[in-house]
């Protein structure tokens, strides 16, 4: 095919939205190369469980790229998947912490080692199925993050971290799409097999183990020694069975008899191999201290700046103020008003309209040391769980 608008390496999942976004790049007139990146090993045996890296998701792409006729190859990026992504979440659990693997999996997976082989096969954009947008803004020369204009499926939340040299050579084609809706008819007219395939929802490396709590069982035992639970005041009030079983703001599995009133989980302490439990009214604050952020419309925070937050994925934006600290990659966080639940390891989001200003992981006050030794023999556990051929050594 001759080279029109340029050539875009896009990353297609198997799932209907890199399949259309790969139709739109060709009506929009690039030359389009899909890749589909081998990252896990589910084995489920219902294919429509499969997440966005299973052998099942491989075929649909293929079938897809057949269809439009575009190139499409696999490349292996488990090793890398299991030296980021797989260490960070097991990590993070054992630090009391509740990470966001997705948002690591797009930040070290499936946008940088796409740019690198993007620039190995003389590519000039890569493109995903996300939904968001990106725009020049010429008066700050920066490339801004914009939400979706369906902002029921917007995902700047979680490409929040995406560089200036990334935004510049991405391009998210679905993010003008009005609706989830629109999409999956355009699929149906195309005539893709991914049309009517549900959306996958489960994290795709826990899936063959039955969920997140009994993969964490298998790779780190450690974390589920059993310990106290205390209340606000410090009084004991039962045992939990392991702090990689906990969250802020969960009220399941504490086990304390009947305390006569509903208690969720305030704090994690991993040192004290505790948990602070507390009433609903506890679990609202209106602080943050906010690490390892990424500013995107903004080189830094040089004074304080108005701005609507979230702290979750799916939750809605609320007014609040930053504020900058000594460190130009960490800011406070203050809310107007007290929000629920806010917890450390996830991700909070900064937004000035429809522009993502930045974002980073909300800390806690308790940072312990990485533990290399034990993480190492974690993720090689689980490596060795899915299956032993994967520890061969592999690239992209």
């Amino acid at each position: 095919m001759a080279r029109k608008r340029g050539t875009v390496l896009l990353a297609m999942s198997g799932g209907v939205d890199s399949s259309v976004a790969a139709a739109v790049l060709q009506k929009r007139g690039y030359e389009v190369v899909g890749v589909t990146m081998q990252i896990w090993q589910e084995s489920h045996p219902d294919p429509k469980h499969g997440g966005c890296c299973s052998l099942g998701a491989v075929e649909d792409a293929r079938r897809v790229a057949r269809r439009l006729g575009i190139p499409h190859y696999v490349l292996n990026f488990r090793r890398m998947f299991a030296d980021t992504v797989i260490r960070d979440f097991i990590h993070e659990y054992r630090r009391g912490r509740t990470p966001n693997p997705c948002v690591q999996c797009n930040r070290f997976v499936k946008f940088d080692a796409l740019l690198r082989k993007a620039d190995e096969l003389g590519c000039d954009y890569i493109a995903s199925g996300h939904y968001a947008r990106t725009r020049f803004n010429p008066h700050t020369g920066r490339w801004n993050l914009l939400r979706a204009i369906n902002k029921a499926k917007d995902q700047s939340y979680v490409l929040y971290m995406l560089s200036q040299d990334a935004l510049k050579r991405t391009l998210f084609p679905l993010g003008t799409m009005s609706s989830k809706a629109e999409t999956r008819q355009m699929a149906r007219e195309l005539g893709l097999w991914t049309a009517d395939k549900p959306d996958s929802q489960e994290i795709c490396f826990v899936a063959h183990v039955g969920g997140y709590h009994d993969f964490l069982r298998e790779v780190t035992p450690d974390a589920f020694q059993p310990g106290e639970i205390r209340d606000s005041q410090g009084r004991v009030l039962g045992t939990h069975n392991g702090i990689a079983l906990y969250t802020v703001g969960q009220r399941r599995r504490l086990n304390m008899g009947n305390t006569g009133k509903p208690l969720f989980v305030l704090r994690i302490l991993p040192e004290e191999n505790a948990i602070v439990v507390g009433t609903e009214a506890e679990l609202y604050e209106r602080e943050a201290l906010v690490s390892e952020i990424t500013w995107s419309s903004i080189p830094n925070l040089e004074k304080p700046m108005r701005v609507y937050a979230t702290v979750r994925y799916n939750m809605p934006t609320a007014p609040a103020t930053l504020y900058p600290t000594a460190k130009s990659d960490m800011a406070r966080l203050v809310f107007d008003q007290p929000v629920r639940a806010i917890t450390p390891g996830q991700i909070a989001v900064f937004y000035k309209g429809e522009t993502v200003v930045g974002g980073g992981t909300i800390q806690s006050q308790y940072v312990g040391e990485a533990d290399e030794e034990t993480t190492n023999r974690a993720v090689k556990r689980a490596l060795q769980m899915v299956q032993p051929f994967l520890l061969q050594e592999v690239g992209g």
